[in-house]
């Protein structure tokens, strides 16, 4: 692989007695869109949840830039996870004027994310009349404000109509170009296929399958393949 931006060894996280993510070891490439895989309740959005500081690994490693990852980092990490924390009360440049504000950051970058994101024509529409994408991508602006190198992002595309897939897809592919990296987690696989430079798969809580994306290759046919070896392995 590329030189890697972040690294988990062994990353685990018991949550209520119950082993939700067992030993996963992720290989993330710089510049690169890495997509981790997944049915529902694999342990996907926990595993997320630890790279950003939102719960902390029970045992395990993350390194961010081959060092031990700290709270710090987070100046570096940008995420979207679950719903974007938006006021929606509040126009899309009225949300990141109150972000800007708190991060004591040039009112410039609102101009510079809402064109990144397409959204500089939304004038005084308040984001709860907006759609589900724009609202994703009103989320992903909101992450973009601090110019984070790694970009976490939790099922990015889930809910949206086609064009707002396609639009999102676009988008998420044009960021390595800007010199972001980008974590995904999803269950779409056709999705995925068409972003990500590398996958994991994870069942089970446990990393069964990391590699970069073969084209050739029947991805669904793989993911069924090792999900269903992983849940054979565990009965």
């Amino acid at each position: 692989m590329n030189n890697l931006i972040l690294q988990t060894h062994n990353l685990c996280k018991t949550l209520g007695g119950q082993q939700v993510v067992n030993g996963v070891s992720l290989s993330i490439p710089e510049n690169s869109v890495y997509g981790l895989l997944g049915p529902n309740g694999a342990g996907k959005s926990t595993t997320l949840k630890m790279l950003t500081g939102m719960l902390r690994p029970t045992s395990g490693a993350i390194l961010f830039r081959g060092k031990s990852w700290s709270r710090k980092d987070l100046f570096h990490i940008g995420a979207l996870i679950e719903s974007p924390p938006l006021y929606e009360n509040l126009t899309a440049r009225e949300n990141l004027k109150v972000r800007t504000t708190l991060l004591g950051l040039p009112d410039s970058r609102i101009d510079e994310v809402l064109n990144v994101v397409d959204l500089t024509d939304t004038g005084k529409k308040r984001a709860g009349q907006f759609s589900m994408g724009m609202k994703q991508r009103l989320g992903i602006a909101i992450a973009l404000l601090h110019n984070p190198k790694l970009l976490i992002l939790d099922e990015p595309t889930n809910g949206l109509d086609p064009i707002g897939i396609q639009k999102q897809r676009e988008l998420i592919r044009s960021f390595p170009r800007q010199g972001i990296t980008v974590i995904l987690s999803s269950h779409m696989l056709a999705e995925v296929e068409q972003m990500a430079d590398y996958i994991g798969i994870i069942a089970g809580g446990v990393l069964a399958y990391q590699a970069q994306v073969n084209p050739s290759e029947d991805l669904e046919s793989l993911f069924m393949q090792i999900i269903s070896e992983q849940r054979k392995g565990g009965e």
